[in-house]
């Protein structure tokens, strides 16, 4: 009896899902060009599991390496990006489509790469696809990010949109063990859970648990509450603004009057993100007239000159005069904020695996 009614409250979910589908499908493809609709990878998964995830180098020249520790974090510029930080090790982003992937997160991966961000680093290596599906399982997801801080040295960044960012949060969730004591490690290759909670910590050799394992950075972008009520999400309607500490930093991105989130005038006031700890949490309102469903279609401001000179100059909190008139700035703003937290955790992480190299040989006396 018990797995009978599993299976019924599964095919419920599956026949919500669907109805949900549906009903938005009408509204999200009138806004959204052909040319930037989903379509599959170009990719071999045999081709995938045969690479396997690639072991991240913990050492640079030295040249190199002075440069990276020399680095600024907040303060990274094109030529850092291109003559430091993509000489280095870098951390793998996971990057979560929406609920309805007319779009998927490809074109925010285009974007990234653009910018000069290794693309190896954002492929999914078990099929070399470019973006996650956000009904993915969060305890896999988060038992993956051990395993990937296990042979290469660096936690994962998360970035999902929509229902992708709810999923990015829900995994913050399962590593601060909000729905279980713990966490089995997942190997995203063979896409099974491994026998055991714990993993050795590369860089102090310590075994150590999959909850507490804390993400550099995460954002979330247009993710509402309304789209858990309909898809029966019970378990994270109440904490999908709840930040927990399994993130360094965290944003999240609001669109006033957005009828697929739910959100209406104010809502990034009344209802922003908040830290449940020590997490540095932000919340950011986009401005009106951006679009839901083509928020990851940012490819166009890194070839632009213009734009990507715009990005390269944001700070959070100070952004440059606006660009010159003409330029295409759709998405501009959470562009160059996500880009610019991903080069300042790209540098923190780099470094830190630097100086851990630099402690293993002092110990080592070599």
């Amino acid at each position: 009896m018990a797995r009978t009614r599993e299976l019924h409250a599964g095919e419920r979910a599956h026949r919500r899902h669907a109805l949900v589908k549906l009903l938005l499908l009408p509204v999200v493809a009138a806004g959204v060009p052909r040319r930037v609709f989903a379509t599959a990878d170009d990719s071999s998964p045999a081709v995938a599991r045969e690479r396997g995830a690639s072991p991240q180098q913990d050492s640079v020249d030295l040249h190199t390496e002075e440069r990276l520790l020399a680095l600024d974090p907040e303060r990274i510029s094109a030529r850092d990006v291109r003559e430091v930080l993509a000489r280095g090790p870098s951390p793998r982003i996971i990057t979560m489509q929406g609920s309805v992937p007319l779009v998927t997160m490809k074109p925010f991966a285009d974007f990234l790469v653009a910018m000069d961000y290794p693309e190896e680093r954002l492929r999914n290596p078990r099929d070399l696809s470019y973006s996650y599906s956000s009904f993915a399982d969060s305890r896999a997801l988060a038992g993956s990010l051990a395993w990937y801080y296990e042979r290469e040295g660096m936690v994962p960044m998360l970035i999902g949109h929509s229902q992708g960012g709810m999923l990015a949060i829900k995994v913050l969730h399962e590593l601060a063990g909000t729905f279980a004591d713990r966490v089995p490690v997942w190997n995203p290759l063979a896409d099974a859970p491994e026998d055991r909670y714990a993993v050795r910590d590369p860089l102090t050799g310590e075994t150590r648990p999959v909850v507490g394992l804390r993400v550099p950075y995460a954002a979330a972008l247009a993710t509402g509450k309304l789209m858990r009520l309909l898809l029966g999400q019970w378990s994270m309607l109440s904490r999908v603004r709840e930040i927990p500490d399994t993130v360094a930093e965290f944003t999240g991105f609001y669109i006033e009057w957005d009828p697929i989130a739910g959100t209406g005038p104010g809502a990034a006031t009344r209802d922003p993100y908040r830290p449940t700890g020590s997490a540095s949490v932000r919340t950011v309102t986009l401005p009106a007239g951006y679009s839901h469903v083509s928020l990851p279609v940012t490819e166009h401001l890194a070839t632009d000159p213009v734009t990507r000179a715009w990005i390269e100059a944001y700070r959070p909190g100070i952004a440059p005069p606006p660009p010159a008139a003409g330029a295409d700035v759709r998405n501009l703003l959470h562009a160059a904020d996500i880009w610019w937290s991903i080069k300042k955790h790209w540098c923190l992480e780099a470094q830190r695996l630097a100086r851990a190299r630099r402690a293993r040989v002092a110990g080592s006396g070599s």
